[in-house]
Parts: C-alpha cells; sequence; structure tokens
C-alpha cells in the first residue's frame, strides 16, 4: 500500500512536471481574450450605443449600422486567434512571443472598446448635422 501511495506521487509529480514544462499557451491565452473583448464590445453596443441611439430617436439605420459593427468584429477576433496558432508554433523565444501578445492584445483591447465609442460619435455627429 505504501509503494502504491509513493507511486502515484511519483506520477503527480511527473504529470506536474510535464504541464510546468510545456510553457505559456498563448494561443489559448489569446482566444481567451478574444472572446472577452467580443463579449464587452457586444455588451457596450447593445448598452451604450443602442441606449445612445433610443434616446435621440434617430432612424432605423443606425441599428443596421450595429449590426453590420457586430459582425465587423468577429473576422478580427477571428484572425487574432488564427494567428496566435501559426506564432505559437513558429520557434521564436518567449520573450518575442510575450511581446507580440501584449502588443496584439493591446490593439484587440481598443478596437473592442474604441470603436463603439467612435460609433456613438459618429451618431452624435450625423445627429447635430440633421
Amino acid at each position: 500500500m505504501v509503494a502504491t501511495a509513493s507511486r502515484k506521487s511519483v506520477s503527480k509529480d511527473h504529470a506536474r512536471q510535464s504541464v510546468q514544462h510545456v510553457g505559456v499557451r498563448w494561443d489559448k491565452k489569446m482566444s481567451n481574450n478574444c472572446a472577452a473583448a467580443l463579449l464587452v464590445y457586444t455588451l457596450m453596443q447593445i448598452f451604450f450605443v443602442l441606449g445612445f441611439i433610443e434616446a435621440k430617436g434617430m432612424s432605423i439605420a443606425p441599428y443596421f449600422g450595429l449590426i453590420l459593427l457586430v459582425a465587423v468584429i468577429i473576422p478580427f477576433c477571428r484572425n487574432f486567434e488564427k494567428r496566435w496558432a501559426t506564432i505559437n508554433k513558429s520557434g521564436l523565444s518567449e520573450q518575442s512571443i510575450a511581446a507580440k501578445f501584449r502588443t496584439d492584445q493591446v490593439m484587440l483591447w481598443l478596437l473592442a472598446l474604441g470603436l463603439p465609442l467612435l460609433f456613438a460619435g459618429l451618431i452624435k455627429t450625423i445627429g447635430a448635422m440633421v
């Protein structure tokens, strides 16, 4: 029974070492960032931009713009995920990959947070002209 327990302990240690040896799953981290950014982007579109549009009483055209903006962001997120599936296997150093990851992460979140604000500003500008 003691030998069995020690074998289980050794196999658990071996499993931990192999998991730690794999390193950071950059593709998985980018996929998680894309999912979170898409969720935040969509929520901002629904609650912030739609609330702004309804308060101004504009035509139905901005609603089609909202649908278009949600449809446009999905391919950008997919491209980030595809890129990181290949970068992960590129053989670059961890520092180089981490720097590229941070750059793409910042760009992704700027798009996710900036586009709804830009769209609301555009609606406000068009509303002021009319």
